[in-house]
């Protein structure tokens, strides 16, 4: 719970701090840039090079690449059809099509599942989620934001996305243990993401952009919040016959809030910067409710 009351803390004081212009406007660049360049690489070296896989990881770590699929498919249908622009097609996909399996997830995990499902959650974020932010995230980004860009163009957007050099150092050195002054200091960097993202969002909450976003926004954080995680709950326990723990976590997962740092992706990209930060602010005070609706639907699996 102290994980919540930090986030809740770091959203309100970055809502404060720009109602009372104590920071300057550029600020959430530069806690983007930080959190991208700095935070989420410490992250990535310290929790990859620690993952221990087991039976249900194909499932687990499926569960995200299924949900970015089924979040381009039904954007970007639905954008044709509604006539929305690309850059709001593109926010929707990377926030209606990733979760925030980490500091949303792992804290309410804990919440609800105790310590020991901290294990399952951590294989979803960074075998999942992390992945798709890494590779199709940034691949829909640089789509929807610059037109279309080449194969080449893509592939080295990817390439130089510091979290996925990150991912591939911390994948090689899993046979190498850290010494622990090295675990140290990553924890200490990695641990700097969680405030400044909640930050760097309520900064740029504006409440006045619900004017004429009010049913993009109920679209998107129906399809993030309900119909996805029902998907994903129809496609695994009544067609696949999964159960236990590691799957009802999986689940959970699923149904999380849209994930900061897509809504910093788009930022970065220019995909509808204030629409994006309003689907990871509403959805996040949405999902204390809608996730213990989960929870309880899905303690029998």
């Amino acid at each position: 719970m102290n994980n919540l009351i930090l986030l809740i803390l770091c959203f309100i004081a970055g809502v404060l701090l720009h109602r009372y212009k104590r920071m300057p406007v550029n600020t959430p660049a530069v806690l983007n840039s930080f959190i991208i360049h700095v935070s989420l690489p410490s992250l990535t070296l310290l929790y990859v090079h620690q993952l221990k896989l087991g039976g249900d990881v194909g499932l687990m770590a499926a569960m995200a690449w299924i949900l970015f699929a089924l979040s381009a498919g039904f954007f970007w249908v639905l954008g044709r059809w509604m006539d929305w622009p690309r850059p709001t097609v593109g926010a929707l996909i990377l926030t209606g099509g990733l979760s925030n399996t980490s500091y949303v997830g792992l804290p309410m995990i804990e919440a609800y599942y105790g310590h020991q499902g901290l294990a399952s959650g951590i294989i979803v974020d960074q075998l999942g989620s992390f992945l798709v932010l890494s590779t199709l995230g940034i691949t829909f980004a640089g789509i929807y934001s610059s037109g279309r860009p080449t194969v080449r163009e893509m592939a080295m957007r990817v390439l130089r996305f510091p979290p996925f050099i990150a991912l591939l150092i911390a994948l090689l050195l899993i046979p190498m243990p850290y010494p622990e002054w090295l675990s140290v200091i990553l924890k200490r960097m990695g641990d700097t993401l969680a405030p400044l993202a909640l930050l760097s969002v309520g900064f740029q909450l504006r409440l006045g952009h619900l004017a004429g976003n009010g049913k993009k926004l109920a679209i998107g954080l129906g399809f993030k919040l309900v119909l996805a995680p029902l998907v994903i709950f129809l496609l695994y326990v009544v067609l696949l016959g999964a159960h236990g723990q590691a799957i009802q976590i999986t689940l959970f997962e699923a149904a999380m809030p849209p994930m900061i740092t897509a809504a910093i992706l788009a930022t970065e990209h220019d995909l509808d910067p204030p629409f994006a930060t309003l689907m990871v602010a509403v959805g996040l005070v949405l999902s204390f409710a809608t996730l213990t609706v989960w929870w309880w639907l899905m303690r029998g699996v």
